[in-house]
């Protein structure tokens, strides 16, 4: 059959549906690499293939999705019908139908999954900053005095707290410090109640928690407003956040965390009854050392009594010692006084031998004859030194250079002051200068024999 030419060219232009799907399918891929979408879960099916189908939707449009087994295994959970989602997939086309779908790699429940994330994330962050370190965590008072309670004054916990705290040490002071425990009121002002117990500072040891909830409910407990009031306050924390299985920030930074506010009550309030058998232990222990205290005195009482002596036989003793004592002080005291005298005497006689007088005299005299010597011995040493000198200046006189100047000779000199005594130490046009008796010369050379 013929074709116009105008035909022909339009359809070697037309792209067919299959090249059509799958340029589109290139496009969207490379268009959007990885996004999350949140939306309901409808017309869920797994085939024996383990692979899910379903479609996404919210109140104005839907889009269909495919999970494959490699990924959804690791969900953790298998959606239902109705409930609602968040995806991170990858946009593609499913080229058979020409229909555009999600290709789905990760799937958690809205709401939970971005609550987890963002619980995980602050936990990182905190632990990297060393908010979690074990070294910073303060010791508890072994025997609080005062017990502070950081939580809602209608909620479970302070029932429990009181409970316990009844059962075991009922004479505990404690205060409440109000304070909502969720809701979005809540951060603040459990920030607020922990900062105003600092405040105060009548309680030593301070517990701030709630009861059970889901994950939401215990939320505030999670934010780093509290977190880092916690970690601020002057006064030791216990934190006691929901059941045993339940994890919270407040936990982690807390000086001591407490599976639930019963246990956190149990842990800092003493049990009265064991305080009252360790109290009976201690009495009996204290009595039986008293008695044998007593006893131990009395013995040593009964052994000083038999040893004790009549203190007028004591003074005595004493009055003897004290007159045999001065009898020797007055003997000693003779006794140096007489060998003192003594030395006097002998020094004495010793100073009249040796008297001052006749040693100057002797030096005087001495003076005298060295004073008359002086003066020819002085012109005689300026003699020989006067004709000792004379001699060694003629022996320099005859060795001088200067004298041999005298006699018509000259000393040549290098440009570097250095004496020329051979032929060989300059060159033809060497600058030399003639050192003479009388003046200097400054000389060419023109040439040079060995």
């Amino acid at each position: 059959m013929n074709r116009s030419p105008h035909t022909l060219t339009a359809a070697n232009r037309a792209l067919s549906v299959s090249a059509l799907n799958r340029q589109v399918k290139s496009l969207l891929e490379n268009s959007f690499l990885s996004i999350q979408v949140i939306g309901e879960i409808s017309n869920f099916a797994r085939p024996s293939s383990g692979h899910w189908y379903f479609t996404l939707k919210d109140s104005k449009a839907q889009v269909r999705c495919a999970m494959f087994r490699g990924r959804n295994m690791a969900t953790g959970f298998i959606p239902r019908e109705g409930d609602e989602v968040v995806v991170t997939a990858r946009v593609s086309l499913y080229e058979g139908r020409g229909d555009y779908q999600l290709i789905c790699e990760r799937m958690e429940k809205s709401g939970l999954g971005q609550l987890q994330q963002a619980f995980e994330a602050l936990k990182a962050k905190l632990d990297k900053e060393g908010l979690f370190e074990q070294s910073r965590k303060r010791p508890l008072p072994a025997h609080p005095k005062h017990l502070g309670v950081v939580t809602s004054p209608t909620g479970a916990a302070i029932h429990d707290i009181l409970t316990v705290l009844k059962r075991r040490f009922p004479g505990l002071p404690v205060t409440l410090y109000p304070t909502a425990v969720q809701g979005q009121e809540a951060t603040a002002q459990i920030v607020r109640a922990i900062e105003l117990a600092n405040r105060h500072a009548s309680a030593d040891v301070l517990i701030v928690g709630r009861g059970g909830g889901s994950l939401e409910d215990l939320w505030p407990f999670n934010e780093e407003a509290v977190a880092r009031t916690i970690l601020d306050s002057a006064i030791p924390v216990v934190s006691a956040v929901g059941h045993e299985v339940d994890i919270s920030i407040s936990d982690l930074v807390a000086d001591q965390r407490a599976a639930t506010p019963s246990a956190a009550a149990e842990m800092l309030s003493p049990d009265r009854n064991a305080l009252n058998l360790r109290l009976q232990q201690l009495k009996r222990r204290l009595q039986s050392r008293m008695s044998w205290q007593l006893e131990k005195k009395r013995q040593q009482l009964n052994s000083a009594r038999q040893r004790l002596r009549h203190p007028g036989d004591k003074v005595r003793e004493h009055m003897q010692a004290l007159d045999r004592l001065e009898l020797r002080l007055t003997r000693a005291t003779a006794r140096h006084i007489q060998l003192q005298r003594s030395r006097v005497e002998q020094l004495q006689r010793r100073l009249q031998r040796v008297t001052p007088i006749n040693r100057i005299n002797q030096h005087r005299e001495r003076l005298t004859q060295i004073e008359q010597l002086m003066p020819r011995l002085m012109q005689g040493h300026i003699e020989r030194n006067r004709l000792r000198l004379a001699q060694q200046s003629g022996k320099l006189q005859s060795v001088s250079p200067l004298a041999t100047l005298e006699r018509g000779y000259s000393i040549l000199l290098d440009n570097k002051g250095q004496a020329v005594s051979d032929s060989t130490q300059v060159n033809p046009g060497d600058k030399l200068e003639a050192r003479l008796h009388q003046g200097r010369l400054q000389c060419t050379v023109d040439s040079t024999e060995e």
